[in-house]
């Protein structure tokens, strides 16, 4: 299902937040060749020239809406292709900077997939990921409960959504068995004020809800999309809404 860079961007200050957050961590170098996995529409990648000296910077996103937004920020020293983190894995290219914005919630097996990310690293790397960590609010319960909900159910098959968010103390284990140092992981609530249920709805609607739309037939979509919407406004039934959104930031050098 094609993402929609519109909707994802509704919330770019709540969702720039944490890249930026990111590379305060990061130790700036002159020249440094810096990948951004998942960059979407390429507008935060771009930022990194305001934080690093000359990067050579790379972005990729599977997404070829996202990257169609992104072409406008190509420059001499920043280019974009289309292709997952997967297939990127799969490629020779090392840098001195892989940087991961809400992108590695998409990726299974987070326990083998750090270590493939390190070994892309050049002498003296760095790391720097952030992670949605708030799988456990009730905004993405809803998802689930919704899903149990007929017709739906019979659709999903049994299918349920999984998340391969770590805790903070297995991502820093995982760092420092592959011997990583200046480690520097943390779990952080950013505070999202929305208006109603119906702009929690639009957040969700940039992300979360996606996995659960693939799974439908078109002519389902949008009765699940009305049904959670009614299921926020129960939980959300005032004005404004208080979303504390927990995201885990993950650092270190190689």
């Amino acid at each position: 299902m094609p993402w929609n860079p519109e909707t994802y961007d509704q919330f770019k200050t709540e969702r720039s937040a944490p890249f930026f957050d990111l590379l305060n961590l990061v130790d700036s170098k002159p020249n440094l060749s810096v990948i951004d996995l998942g960059c979407g529409t390429g507008e935060l990648t771009s930022g990194i020239f305001g934080y690093l000296e000359n990067p050579n910077i790379t972005g990729i996103d599977s997404s070829a809406e996202m990257l169609a937004k992104a072409e406008k920020h190509s420059t001499e020293n920043l280019h974009f292709f289309q292709r997952s983190v997967e297939e990127q894995l799969e490629l020779d290219e090392k840098f001195d900077l892989i940087i991961a914005n809400a992108s590695l919630q998409w990726c299974t097996e987070h326990q083998q997939l750090f270590p493939n990310l390190i070994s892309k690293l050049n002498q003296d790397g760095q790391l720097a990921v952030q992670v949605p960590s708030n799988h456990n609010f009730i905004v993405h319960q809803l998802l689930s409960k919704v899903a149990e909900m007929e017709p739906y159910k019979k659709e999903f098959k049994a299918w349920v959504r999984e998340y391969p968010v770590l805790n903070i103390d297995e991502y820093a284990k995982i760092l420092y068995d592959n011997h990583g140092n200046d480690i520097n992981v943390f779990e952080k609530v950013y505070p999202h004020v929305m208006e109603n249920s119906d702009a929690v709805f639009e957040w969700a609607s940039g992300t979360a809800i996606i996995p659960f739309l693939e799974k439908l037939p078109e002519e389902l979509r949008e009765n699940y999309k009305a049904d959670y919407k009614a299921e926020l406004k129960k939980v959300f039934p005032g004005s404004p809404v208080f979303y504390p959104f927990k995201r885990t930031v993950i650092y270190a050098k190689f």
